[in-house]
């Protein structure tokens, strides 16, 4: 009887341990899915207070996996909070939380930016039973500045404002979390917040939502537009099912809110499985009161781009271009047709009326102006991710032939920013124009570098780009840096957070080469000979253990056969077209003996312990401190952080071709041109009005008298230096590599550096 006793005392714990848990989610079944809002009930008030009456107590805990999105906005809205104190401490803090319920973010806003740091906070909400919990829950934590007010938000009015204070501007921060898809008269609701809210002040949205089936022209400059379609059963299912509970989901509350405010991030709700997904959003937004005037002088005055600010065509667009087919980003023609893209009006309100104007892109309010505006189309889609997290040029060579000075304006491709950034802490020249179609490698690895380099610590910013990985960094993305990216760059790191949890250098297409090489070792039984070669004392001793262990398995036959001779291969692992590889086929040279040709002299002449840090991150997998680009060294992160980062205030990031970037500038506004391997990727076959002369021409254009171009290539005597001499250049070659005995710079993947002056 004792053991059945003891079996029945089990069974009871159990039971009650698993009617505890249980019972929050029973309450919420029974009011969500058999007894629905509204059907007895009349107005909006009644049909809320009806609705939760019976599981406001259970409320937060039965919502945790349903309304995700919550934590990623109050995380933006605190690191937004930060830059606005900063920038004026004495300024009052409001903060009020429409449809706030029970209080949750609050409470949740503390662990991202302290609750006492405002001035007041207020919770807006027409449902007394939520509103109950929520003063339970602040009289609890003792915060005398936090308030509860039954209204409707669409009227709320402020105690403070009875007072005779202006109502004009006078809020810092909106959110409303899940409560716009809840309240019927949403335009109004949308006014009034624009009119109250702080130029300088905060606008957050975290919602589900269904899309509409066709692209909004807003969402080419927002970004990540073609991610946030729906589909049929989708965008139907989750409308009704919503409904059923006086919850709309209708893509129009979202399309308003992008239209009157800003900038959005997508996500999938998995609450049951990936199978069942719940579409929701998270929104950061400013009022169109903002100013603008530093946006539009880093654009157009100084990038000569005008995409979502008027019109998008470059100007200085030569006739021949309407007659090439060209994967440009921007319409050649002068004016952008509508079903493009709609002429975006400049009106007041655009300039910092009150007036109703067509907004500007989302590119226009950010922080830092580096990141010059670009319409998402679909070619960016063929860019899955970036091709080099490194780049693969020696900084150090091209400072000792640009003579880089402060009042240089540089033309550059932009790889993965590392050589642009050598250049900025080296020199400090007046402006950087980085230039690259990819907008993962150009844009959004370059946006996170400068963004890391303002807002994180030495050890964090090495963690991320030397180690290749930092704890929590989808944290470290919201918290730290999100105040510093576009909309476009953040979307993309927030959907790309594993890259930093193992290794980021073993990510992008150049990641397959190097897992390659890996493999290769790890086949050869010569993988401790890697750490050997790589901590090497000696030039010396580092050309034995290359000749007598890492070569035979590197610069095998049969890899050379398999990969290295692989167009497949070389494009999508080493970012090598077939053109360029007929650059060095049509000189005589094998793909096995431009290998040779290229790792022997670095294996004899250069040391990877103490610089030749390009080949020493690719056998590591990180950098170390005694090799490692420029802005990786504490000297080289202390240049980029003096005065707030000002020195990085000199990068244009231009997500467009080289040929369309160029157009959009004037006339001898650029001294010097590092356009790397670029022009090796143009077919030699093409007539004279293909598109590498359209470039020269417009390279002559836009450099200054004595500026000139600079250049690598794959073949000792690339076939386009005519094209240079016939267009006014005068051409010279700064390095070529005359055998396999001696590297023409660290990296020597190239056989030639070439320079084109303009006479």
């Amino acid at each position: 009887s004792s053991i059945l006793s003891t079996i029945a005392a089990g069974l009871s714990v159990a039971i009650a341990v698993s009617w505890k848990g249980l019972r929050p989610y029973l309450i919420f079944a029974w009011m969500c899915f058999f007894r629905p809002i509204g059907k007895k009930e009349g107005n909006q008030q009644n049909r809320l207070d009806s609705f939760y009456q019976g599981q406001a107590d259970v409320y937060d805990a039965t919502r945790h996996r349903l309304l995700r999105g919550r934590h990623t906005l109050l995380r933006l809205c605190a690191a937004h909070l930060r830059q606005m104190k900063k920038a004026n401490p004495q300024k009052p803090l409001v903060w009020v939380d429409i449809g706030g319920g029970t209080g949750f973010n609050i409470e949740e806003m503390d662990k991202y930016f302290p609750i006492r740091e405002f001035d007041t906070v207020y919770i807006i909400d027409l449902c007394e039973p939520l509103l109950d919990v929520a003063r339970r829950r602040f009289a609890a934590r003792g915060w005398k500045n936090v308030h509860v007010l039954c209204q409707d938000a669409t009227f709320f009015s402020l105690p403070q404002w009875e007072q005779g204070i202006s109502a004009r501007g006078a809020v810092s921060l909106f959110t409303l979390s899940y409560s716009l898809s809840m309240i019927p008269s949403y335009f109004a609701l949308l006014d009034r917040i624009d009119e109250l809210l702080d130029p300088a002040g905060l606008l957050g949205v975290a919602d589900f939502y269904t899309s509409s089936r066709a692209s909004t022209p807003l969402e080419l400059a927002i970004g990540n537009g073609y991610e946030r379609r729906t589909g049929f059963f989708s965008r139907w299912f989750w409308q009704i099912w919503f409904d059923l509970d006086h919850v709309s989901l209708s893509s129009a509350r979202r399309e308003y809110l992008e239209y009157r405010f800003g900038t959005s991030y997508n996500g999938r709700n998995h609450m049951v499985s990936r199978l069942i997904q719940i579409p929701y959003y998270v929104f950061l937004g400013c009022s169109r009161s903002r100013s603008t005037t530093s946006a539009f002088k880093a654009f157009e005055i100084e990038s000569g781009n005008t995409a979502g600010s008027g019109h998008i065509s470059p100007s200085h667009s030569p006739s021949i271009v309407a007659n090439i087919s060209s994967p440009s980003l921007v319409s050649p023609c002068p004016v952008a047709t509508t079903t493009e893209m709609p002429e975006l009006t400049l009106g007041p309100a655009a300039l910092g009326d009150n007036a109703f104007a067509f907004p500007l892109s989302s590119f226009h309010y950010q922080t830092r102006s580096w990141r010059v505006p670009f319409l998402e189309k679909k070619e960016h889609g063929e860019f899955r991710s970036w091709i080099y997290g490194f780049t693969w040029e020696d900084p150090q060579v091209d400072m000792e032939h640009l003579d880089v000075r402060e009042e240089d304006t540089l033309f550059v491709i932009t790889s993965a920013g590392d050589n642009a950034l050598h250049y900025a802490i080296s020199a400090r020249p007046r402006r950087i124009h980085c230039v690259d179609m990819n907008p993962c490698q150009q844009g959004h690895l370059l946006e996170l570098k400068l963004a890391a380099a303002i807002a994180l610590t030495y050890d964090e910013f090495w963690a991320m780009f030397g180690e290749g990985k930092i704890d929590r960094f989808e944290e470290v993305l919201d918290t730290k840096l999100s105040p510093y990216l576009s909309s476009v760059a953040y979307q993309f790191w927030r959907a790309n957070t594993a890259a930093f949890r193992s290794c980021f250098h073993m990510c992008g297409y150049s990641g397959h080469a190097l897992r390659l090489a890996k493999w290769a070792f790890w086949l050869g039984g010569v993988k401790e000979w890697v750490q050997k070669f790589v901590s090497a004392e000696t030039v010396e001793e580092q050309g034995r253990i290359w000749d007598e262990h890492l070569r035979p398995v590197l610069l095998a036959p049969w890899i050379a056969r398999l990969f290295l001779a692989n167009p497949a291969f070389c494009w999508n692992a080493l970012g090598v077209p077939m053109n360029q590889m007929k650059c060095f086929l049509n000189e005589g040279v094998s793909a096995q003996q431009y290998a040779m040709d290229t790792l022997d002299p670095i294996a004899h002449k250069t040391h990877m312990r103490t610089g030749a840090y390009h080949y020493l991150l690719c056998l590591l997998g990180r950098y170390t401190h005694e090799s490692c680009p420029l802005f990786l060294t504490r000297e080289g992160f202390a240049k980029l952080q003096e005065n707030d980062g000002a020195i990085l205030d000199c990068f244009r990031l231009h997500t467009d071709s080289i040929l369309n970037a160029l157009q959009g500038l004037g006339d001898g506004a650029i001294t010097k041109m590092v356009v790397m391997d670029h022009m090796d990727w143009f077919d030699p076959k093409a007539g004279s009005d293909s598109m590498l002369e359209v470039e020269i021409a417009q390279m002559r254009r836009v450099l200054a008298k004595g500026g000139a171009v600079y250049w690598r290539s794959a073949a000792k005597k690339p076939w386009y230096i005519q094209k240079f001499t016939k267009n006014g250049f005068y051409v010279e070659a700064l390095g070529i590599r005359a055998s396999s005995e001696e590297p023409i710079d660290r990296v020597n993947m190239y056989a030639s550096f070439y320079r084109a002056t303009k006479l």
